[in-house]
């Protein structure tokens, strides 16, 4: 396979692997165990009582209280203690903006809510309503060397003290939010915890080229990490009983996650208000028994962040998995390590994308060696098998023969120029999903006139380097093709890819731009060194 016909096989490789991979964002609904049509539980039928009265603004206000610490500033409902809110102060809404992104809202273009409350058969949150709780101020932020802030919000009810408790800790997106009983009444209690999160119902979106997820994820005892999109949620209700797991909602960088007790029981459910274009997904824990005169304690926390990976594995088992590399995880993951370390050394997330590259490049050279040899080979036996069509004409058996005993006699094989490029394919797919999925490129500069690796170079001069590379690669190996037709579209592929590539992130165009600029690097040094060795010399004798 000459040179040429290897750029076009690679060109459809990574073609259809976009159009597979929008096709199964699009279409491919997972099946995990669900009952078709669950019966609304208590908690369901609570939970979508009070997200049908966020989003019509009917339910008896709370008061809106603020809790900060360095890397996100929330917003709590007194009102269910819901947060309705999250602010993530490290990340800009946009590009060198002041203002921080926000995650978690609740506006009346979109709700984006993480609730969390007490059912079952002295619940303090039912479909009549929800605990009001009281708390003394407004604010509470964590002060500088301050490692914890706890805010305890206060509802009593028949004798017994429930406080909620928020804790949130220096440098950390998970929120820490417990449920103290204290039993003071002559009866035992029986509560059920719960927590969900509840979004405005919308599609996934982004483009071919870049496709990018909004929606529910999940994990359980028989399953690490799964998807749920909302549309599944419409179709039918998840209803799984695990130990341990947690519930999520996933977009393109940041995702929010409730985990409950990672000891318990565990039933993992969604559901949705059509009406009012709601879905919601989340767990109830087993029902806890309060004795009179006793106290308990229930633990549950809240990521609400960016998809910050070594984090997230602190928090839950699997958590960092919502960080979706696909089939290629093996791969992407210690690609994306290889990446953090080449940051950390030269401070530059464009210059760690070029040193991967060449480590990465490096590595696959003696795949990319064993490519150009054979590819040489061929096209030096090329005046050999003409004189070989001429002489054996329509006897094309005669012909493979001939073909296959000249192979073996120089020691050539012919599809050596195919081999190395099906292996290298792997390993640009986890590249690809590392520059797609890192919440650490985003907004992150290079230099000049390329501020955001995340996102299409402004000026395009990316993406023309890249074709004209393209370009280059092909005049290098200017081997005829047979076809005409295949000619015309060899021709026109640089072209074609620098259309292509002018929606891709710039990260991305940087990645094939500098590996392009290797490949004609090397592939001249390979030719220059087979030349030294006489190889057209040895082939035509």
């Amino acid at each position: 396979m000459d040179s040429k016909r290897s750029l076009l096989f690679m060109a459809l490789l990574f073609i259809s692997f976009l159009v597979y991979q929008q096709w199964q964002l699009d279409y491919n609904t997972p099946k995990p165990e669900v009952t078709e049509q669950a019966q609304v539980s208590d908690v369901q039928s609570t939970a979508l009582s009070a997200t049908s009265a966020i989003a019509n603004d009917t339910q008896v206000k709370g008061r809106v209280i603020t809790l900060e610490n360095d890397v996100f500033r929330l917003k709590v409902d007194t009102l269910g203690g819901d947060v309705i809110s999250s602010e993530l102060l490290k990340y800009d809404a946009e590009l060198n903006s002041s203002t921080p992104f926000a995650l978690l809202q609740n506006s009346a273009d979109k709700v984006y809510i993480a609730q969390s409350g007490l059912v079952g058969k002295n619940g303090i949150d039912s479909r009549a309503g929800r605990a009001n709780y009281q708390v003394e101020g407004d604010v509470f932020k964590l002060a500088e060397g301050q490692q914890e802030l706890r805010v305890p919000l206060t509802f009593e009810q028949d004798g017994v003290i429930y406080r909620k408790v928020f804790v949130l800790k220096a440098g950390s997106y998970a929120l820490d939010v417990n449920f103290e009983i204290d039993n003071q009444s002559s009866q035992a209690v029986e509560v059920a915890p719960y927590a969900q999160l509840t979004h405005t119902l919308v599609e996934s979106s982004g483009s071919m080229a870049m496709p990018t997820y909004t929606g529910g994820a999940y994990s359980s005892s028989e399953t690490n990490y799964k998807k749920y999109s909302f549309e599944d949620m419409e179709k039918a209700n998840l209803d799984i009983n695990t130990k341990a797991g947690w519930v999520a909602l996933l977009q393109h960088y940041f995702v929010s996650a409730w985990v409950p007790n990672q000891d318990g029981d565990n039933t993992l459910y969604t559901l949705t208000d059509t009406k009012k274009r709601l879905g919601s997904i989340g767990y109830r824990s087993a029902p806890v028994m309060v004795a009179s005169g006793a106290s308990e304690t229930i633990h549950t926390q809240l990521w609400t962040g960016p998809k910050l990976q070594d984090q997230m594995a602190e928090v839950a088992n699997h958590l960092d998995l919502t960080v979706d590399y696909g089939w290629a995880w093996f791969i992407a993951k210690p690609l994306f390590k290889l990446l953090t370390l080449i940051q950390s050394l030269v401070q530059n997330w464009g210059l760690a994308i070029i040193g991967v590259t060449l480590v990465v490049k490096a590595i696959l050279y003696p795949l990319t060696k064993a490519q150009y040899t054979s590819m040489a080979k061929m096209r030096m036996l090329q005046p050999k098998l003409q004189e070989m069509r001429e002489r054996f004409g329509e006897d094309r058996q005669r012909m493979s023969q001939e073909m296959m005993k000249l192979y073996k006699e120089e020691k050539v094989n012919p599809l050596g120029g195919c081999l190395p490029i099906l292996l290298q394919m792997p390993i640009f797919i986890a590249l690809y999903w590392t520059f797609m999925e890192a919440v650490e490129l985003r907004h992150a500069p290079f230099f000049g006139w390329v501020q955001d690796l995340s996102a299409q170079d402004p000026y395009f001069i990316l993406p023309i380097l890249m074709g004209a590379s393209m370009f280059l690669l092909q005049k290098m190996s200017p081997t005829p093709v047979a076809d005409p037709m295949q000619q015309k579209v060899m021709t026109f592929m640089p072209l074609i890819f620098m259309v292509f590539f002018l929606f891709f992130p710039a990260g991305l165009v940087l990645y094939w731009l500098v590996s392009n600029l290797i490949t004609i690097a090397q592939q001249w040094l390979i030719y220059r060194g087979l030349e030294k060795k006489g190889l057209h010399t040895r082939v035509k004798k």
